[in-house]
């Protein structure tokens, strides 16, 4: 009796213990989130957006930030657009995010598209969606892509390995600064619009008045400073806006090296002359000037000078539209504050300008009209060729080299 008493307690004691000597189930942590981010290193909005991630990181522990150069390997553009497919959407442009089955190309501001973005990484750590990237290099077993972990200091778990090239063309060590002297400075050796301002000091010349001479030239180049300014204030905003497309940076650098290889075949044939204006059209405005020139009123003669000097320089603008469109190109790709980009314009104009102020200033002075014809277009083109050439190359192979530190 004793025995079955003994035995009956033992097998209660046994089934009350026995839950506290089996293995304890540890919780599993939550599942990490793939984010993918094809960006280029020549995009300010991809620099951005690469910032806004990193600071964003350390919110999201379960968070894995994989990020994608594409515009120096091909592979990883490959990767981008089959993956655009994969998900039904246009990859024409960089930054291009894609969370789950879910993609945001872009980036705006961290107010606006960084709101966005954390709302989807939200949602992708609640529900584990399906990730496309990872089926896509599944299917794709032989693209050889190169990958780097955006981390929030910065740091990057892999890097990419870069190729060596022979030729250690590295226009990240010019300042922007100077960059933007050497090109306007080439720009301004543009004759197109010099013939209008050297006929302008031939009628300026044979007036007694010089006061008069001296407003009615300034005024007139001014005026062509503001026109042109306004000018490169249009390419500048269209490139902004318009500038995360992959497909204008490389109609824009087609378009250079089109240029490049124009200007050197004008050197190679000696052609020193601007041949867009018509001569009919310059032969108007020559008669125009005389009149605006001889008016007596100044406030007219004035007017006058300003109606000009616009009209004047928006048909030369067909003629010397190369250098400010790549120019503008690349100041858009470099991440500067606003007024920054403006500031730059401004400069650009000063030294645009400085060989008409020159002209200017020298023939008011001495009384003799004077400039530069055939040799000055010959060697302008020379110069200016090569500089657009390099360019052009430099946007469609190595955009990089144009982000200026």
């Amino acid at each position: 009796m004793r025995k079955s008493i003994l035995s009956v307690f033992a097998f209660l004691l046994l089934v009350v213990l026995s839950p506290l000597g089996a293995p304890v189930r540890a919780e599993s942590p939550a599942p990490d989130l793939n984010i993918y981010l094809f960006q280029s290193n020549s995009c300010s909005h991809c620099t951005e957006e690469k910032a806004f991630l990193k600071e964003m990181a350390p919110k999201y522990p379960g968070l894995v930030i994989n990020s994608y150069e594409v515009s120096g390997n091909p592979q990883n553009l490959q990767l981008m657009i089959k993956v655009g497919e994969k998900l039904g959407v246009e990859t024409g442009g960089v930054p291009f995010l894609v969370i789950g089955k879910e993609s945001i190309i872009g980036f705006n501001s961290a107010e606006t598209t960084g709101t966005q973005i954390e709302r989807k990484i939200e949602d992708g750590l609640q529900s584990s969606p399906e990730d496309i990237v990872k089926q896509v290099l599944a299917e794709n077993s032989n693209l050889v892509t190169v990958k780097t972990y955006l981390t929030s200091d910065g740091s990057t778990k892999e890097k990419p390995i870069e190729k060596k090239s022979p030729v250690n063309l590295n226009l990240q060590s010019l300042p922007l600064p100077l960059f933007t002297f050497v090109i306007a400075l080439m720009d301004g050796f543009n004759p197109c619009a010099m013939w209008a301002l050297l006929f302008l000091i031939s009628l300026l010349l044979g007036m007694k008045d010089r006061k008069k001479m001296w407003l009615l030239g300034g005024t007139f180049i001014v005026t062509s400073g503001v026109v042109y300014f306004l000018f490169l204030s249009a390419w500048l905003n269209f490139f902004m806006v318009m500038g995360y497309a992959l497909i204008i940076r490389y109609i824009v650098g087609i378009f250079a090296f089109g240029l490049g290889v124009y200007y050197l075949y004008d050197f190679y044939k000696n052609r020193g002359g601007c041949v867009v204006s018509e001569n009919e059209k310059r032969r108007g405005f020559i008669e125009r000037l005389k009149e605006v020139v001889l008016s007596k009123h100044l406030s007219i003669a004035l007017l006058g000078m300003v109606v000009l000097a616009a009209s004047v320089n928006l048909i030369e603008l067909l003629c010397s539209a190369g250098l400010p469109a790549v120019y503008t190109k690349v100041l858009s790709m470099n991440n500067l504050p606003v007024w920054q980009y403006y500031l730059y314009l401004v400069f650009y104009i000063l030294i645009f300008m400085l060989d008409d102020i020159i002209v200017f200033v020298g023939a008011m002075i001495t009384l003799q009209a004077f400039g530069i014809k055939n040799k000055y277009a010959k060697y302008s083109h020379l110069i200016g060729g090569i500089i657009v050439l390099l360019i052009g190359i430099a946007l469609i192979f190595k955009p990089e080299l144009l982000s200026f530190k």
